[in-house]
């Protein structure tokens, strides 16, 4: 059964292709006007523009790692799902042994790659300017310039490694999520698997109770949005749901526009002192009564948000259709190049044009203190004038890894896997039943 009224899937790669754009929204902001993350700049003062609910998502961006979460669980439960219900346990079982396999190198070889670069540029100076900078969040993040050969090889290493162990990666921060993304495939598989036999109603009760699992253990982010993806997925390949919306169109509008419509006000929610709104307040009053003690409640505002937004996508094959036009599909065979790229080319020559490439030196004082230099930023305007030439630079180097380093990544990723890989005529029975 196709997936949806028109068997549409692409819409998926679309909504991932605004996930990564709002993740380099958000860190622009982050690193140049963090009040947008407030619902106002003070207590009493009027909000601006982009502080407003629904159009402060362009900014907060929160959402685009939730997003990618969801997209993680939806897309490694469809193959899967499909030939479940087409009584082809044994296919599945093949599907997603080589998928898991193949999803390891996939994350690892570009990304480890794409640390070596920003390593180099460390070296080279390329984020003394960013680092000079009163940008808070480009000083905090850009790597530093090691002073000998030996220990900056050491630490290449070493956080390469740590990527995959503890999450954490001093030389492209915005990598943290890989592993938790990784972990979250694998959790997937393993339960797509479990399930095989399975009716699929009591199939998607499982996964709702795993998604509760971590509704109580306060994974909003990450374990939350997996799982919601794979009861989503099970849902549009129900004969049953899909036949509702055929049937009833004029309900499913209007249950899409509810859903739409909470779901990017619930989104909305800020990332600090809610009680300086009415409408932010409010919010508060209502998720500290239904989240878990002590959650992280901006996160729950994202992922219970997503939700609803999905569920208004779901209704509605229309905006799916949306997301699936060329422009949107392009955005998204953009994304994992634009979430590996933009930050160290927003901490060298996004701050470049904004701040110069004058590294101020050092200053000792009466007292033998040394004070650093700092460069002030020059106002919004220039920033302003730079993100249109920044930008398109940005999808430019994006469209240069997609179109020669994935290609390589993905070939390289085959011939070890091919090399590790059963021959045909060794394979036996998958799983038993």
């Amino acid at each position: 059964m196709p997936i949806g009224k028109e068997g549409n899937v692409k819409w998926v790669d679309g909504l991932r292709g605004l996930a990564s754009s709002l993740v380099v929204l958000t860190h622009i902001a982050r690193a140049f006007d963090g009040e947008l993350f407030l619902p106002a700049s003070a207590a009493g003062a009027a909000p601006r523009i982009l502080q407003l609910p629904f159009l402060r998502i362009l900014v907060q961006g929160r959402i685009g790692v939730t997003i990618f979460s969801f997209v993680t669980g939806y897309v490694c439960a469809l193959k899967p799902i499909k030939l479940y219900r087409q009584n082809n346990q044994d296919a599945a079982f093949s599907a997603v042994a080589k998928s898991a396999l193949r999803r390891v190198p996939r994350l690892i070889i570009p990304c480890s790659f794409a640390t070596v670069i920003i390593w180099f540029m460390a070296q080279l100076g390329m984020f003394l300017v960013g680092k000079s900078s009163d940008c808070w969040w480009c000083g905090k993040t850009a790597p530093d310039q090691m002073h000998s050969i030996f220990s900056a090889i050491n630490s290449l290493v070493f956080n390469i490694i740590n990527t995959w162990t503890h999450g954490a990666n001093a030389y492209d921060g915005n990598q943290w999520t890989l592993l938790p993304l990784l972990r979250g495939s694998m959790q997937v598989y393993t339960f797509i698997v479990a399930t095989a036999y399975l009716q699929p109603r009591y199939r998607m009760i499982c996964s709702l109770i795993v998604y509760l699992y971590f509704y109580i253990g306060g994974d909003a982010a990450f374990g939350m949005q997996f799982f919601w993806g794979v009861f989503l997925c099970d849902v549009q390949n129900t004969p049953e749901a899909n036949e509702f919306l055929v049937r009833r169109p004029k309900l499913s509008r209007v249950l899409s526009v509810i859903f739409m419509t909470l779901g990017l006000y619930v989104a909305s929610y800020p990332e600090g002192h809610p009680e300086w709104t009415t409408w932010s307040r409010w919010q508060f009053q209502v998720l500290s009564r239904i989240v878990p003690k002590h959650a992280e409640i901006p996160r729950y505002g994202s992922g219970i948000g997503l939700q609803l937004i999905t569920l208004g996508l779901h209704f509605m094959p229309f905006l799916r259709d949306i997301l699936s036009s060329k422009y949107l599909l392009w955005l998204g065979k953009q994304s994992f190049a634009v979430y590996l790229l933009h930050g160290p080319l927003l901490r060298s020559v996004l701050c470049w044009m904004v701040y110069g490439i004058y590294v101020p030196p050092d200053i000792t004082n009466e007292s033998g203190e040394v004070l650093h230099g700092k460069l002030v930023f020059p106002g919004a305007m220039r920033l302003l004038i730079s993100l249109p030439f920044w930008i398109p630079l940005n999808y430019g180097a994006a469209m240069l890894w997609t179109g020669y380093v994935d290609p390589w990544c993905a070939n390289l990723t085959e011939k070890v896997v091919s090399y590790m890989m059963l021959s045909r005529d060794e394979k036996g029975v998958l799983l038993p039943q």
